[in-house]
């Protein structure tokens, strides 16, 4: 088997590593739940059955592959070596340090602002931005809360909740009118959190401050948990409505960058990752 995530061979690739990684990929496969033989493991990664077995065997001595059975039942699966290095390499992230590069392309390509949240007790929390190099600047202060209910960082992170716990927190902190534009009825806005969540953007326009468009998404980590929020922020003037859903479309991808980088695994199909023809979240007929 040869992993199909792996790059081209560089100049200095070393065979032997690349044949462990793949044996440890075979073994990850979801649907072998009861491990496999070296025969397996072999045709697997299209490799003998002897040269199978000596990956095994050295890997099995660096706890990076367990064993169990005797013979020709012996199978084999990940070692717990592996969950180890796993959290080691999950504190050495850090999510800004991800995002930041991630950010500055961002700002580059839109021509607004952006920033990154992370969830704080119901709200989004801005913990690192990108500014503009320009005469008119936004007020995006480090360490502002976003209101979670009219806010492109906030729809965003509530949207990757469960809607049980995205309703706790509206009943908790309700739905203050910022704007006309404000969504503040509690059914009309969970609808509208499905649609984020299908689209994979949140749009506020004009709901947190008049003239002020703001478009968030959420990234995720290698559990596939919420670990926070992105966003671009700019004047509404002059901005045409089909700029909304291609920004958008910008925002969901750069979070999913974000979010690959973190350890999380995308597994959407293509097929339904085509959302051209789908209207953006916006909250155009929603106002209450």
């Amino acid at each position: 088997m040869t992993n199909s995530a792996a790059p081209e061979e560089p100049k200095y690739w070393v065979k032997s590593v690349a044949r462990a990684a793949d044996i440890l990929e075979a073994l990850a496969a979801p649907a072998q739940g009861n491990g496999l033989s070296v025969t397996e493991v072999g045709q697997a990664c299209s490799i003998s059955k002897s040269a199978a077995f000596g990956m095994l065997q050295t890997l099995r001595a660096y706890g990076l592959v367990s064993d169990d059975g005797e013979g020709m039942n012996r199978r084999y699966r990940l070692g717990m070596s592996l969950a180890r290095l796993g959290d080691r390499a999950r504190s050495q992230v850090s999510l800004r340090g991800v995002a930041h590069p991630v950010l500055s392309e961002l700002t580059r390509t839109t021509g607004m602002a952006s920033r990154l949240a992370v969830p704080e007790d119901g709200h989004a929390v801005v913990v690192d931005q990108v500014e503009l190099d320009q005469r008119v600047r936004l007020d995006l202060r480090m360490g502002q809360r976003e209101l979670p209910h009219c806010t492109g960082l906030g729809k965003a992170l509530l949207s990757a909740m469960p809607q049980s716990e995205a309703a706790a927190v509206v009943e908790r902190f309700g739905l203050p009118r910022r704007t006309s534009r404000t969504i503040t009825d509690p059914a009309t806005f969970l609808s509208h959190l499905r649609d984020i969540a299908r689209v994979g953007y949140a749009l506020d326009d004009e709901e947190d401050a008049e003239g002020i468009i703001c478009i968030g998404a959420p990234v995720f980590d290698d559990r596939s948990v919420c670990a926070g929020a992105i966003s671009i922020t700019g004047l509404k003037l002059g901005l045409p409505a089909w700029r909304y859903q291609e920004l958008g479309g910008q925002v969901r991808d750069a979070a999913r960058r974000i979010s690959v980088s973190l350890g999380w695994i995308d597994d959407i199909d293509d097929a339904d990752d085509d959302i051209s023809g789908t209207e953006p979240p916006h909250s155009d007929g929603f106002r209450s």
